[in-house]
């Protein structure tokens, strides 16, 4: 783990950290957050751009989807064994009683407790998730990055019945070998056609997956001026294309 970063990432989620605004409870149900972090070696936590874009992407998830007592959040790891790397998984105990038949002044009392339990709640989650983010991983998983592998977990999310939110700190550089696989670091799609075409292909044997609708966010490791070579975006059009054919409700890159 780099301690250094860690602390960095601690002490800009303190200062960020504070609800000024009393958080109201949804009453459409539970968010079902997973965040699939990549720790293979083409994704470099180290670099400060990468580093900082993901600490602020993790407390934008966090201060947008825990919100009440049942929202869960879980965290895997993106390798050759994606499916089993789940790393970190929290639910959310904060409750707002019920003040239907309370006083005004009793109400906004349950409300200050409600916003300070639940305050506290988000910054140790952000806390751990940080610890997730720099964590190194340096053994052998680091040579495949298997996202089709997050297609299970998905599914077994949306069993729950909660609305599922999916986000990938990755720059989606699919690479396992095998004849029936992807590896874009050896073959890139190289136009938008082809990467509809594989996708479309990909999807009949993936649709095994139930996803349901999920909202699906595409968190890249890029920065702005980097090239086509560096930040394909055929590669993104895969993507693209493939959560939407096995049902995603909506797919944003950021």
């Amino acid at each position: 783990m780099n301690w250094a970063l860690f602390c960095f990432f601690t002490i800009a989620l303190l200062a960020c950290s504070s609800d000024s605004d009393k958080p109201k409870v949804d009453t459409e149900g539970p968010i079902y957050t997973l965040i699939f972090l990549d720790k293979t070696r083409s994704v470099n936590i180290n670099k400060a751009f990468v580093a900082q874009k993901y600490q602020q992407a993790i407390n934008d998830i966090i201060e947008q989807n825990i919100r009440q007592k049942g929202d869960r959040l879980e965290v895997y790891f993106i390798h050759e064994n994606t499916s089993k790397a789940r790393s970190l998984n929290v639910t959310v105990r904060s409750e707002m009683e019920d003040v239907s038949a309370a006083s005004p002044t009793d109400r906004e009392t349950a409300e200050t407790e409600f916003a300070m339990s639940l305050s506290r709640e988000k910054t140790q989650i952000r806390q751990r998730v940080l610890q997730q983010l720099v964590t190194q991983n340096a053994g052998s998983s680091n040579q495949e990055t298997d996202i089709w592998a997050s297609l299970p977990v998905i599914a077994k999310a949306n069993e729950t019945g909660a609305t599922v939110k999916v986000y990938y700190l990755s720059d989606m550089i699919e690479s396992v070998k095998g004849a029936t696989r992807r590896d874009f670091q050896v073959k890139p799609p190289k136009d938008n056609a082809q990467a509809d075409e594989w996708a479309k292909t990909d999807a009949a044997q993936l649709k095994k997956y139930e996803i349901g609708s999920p909202e699906i966010t595409m968190v890249l490791p890029f920065e702005p001026n980097a090239s086509v070579k560096e930040n394909n975006p055929a590669v993104t059009q895969y993507w693209q294309t493939l959560f939407s054919e096995l049902g995603a409700g909506n797919v944003a890159e950021e």
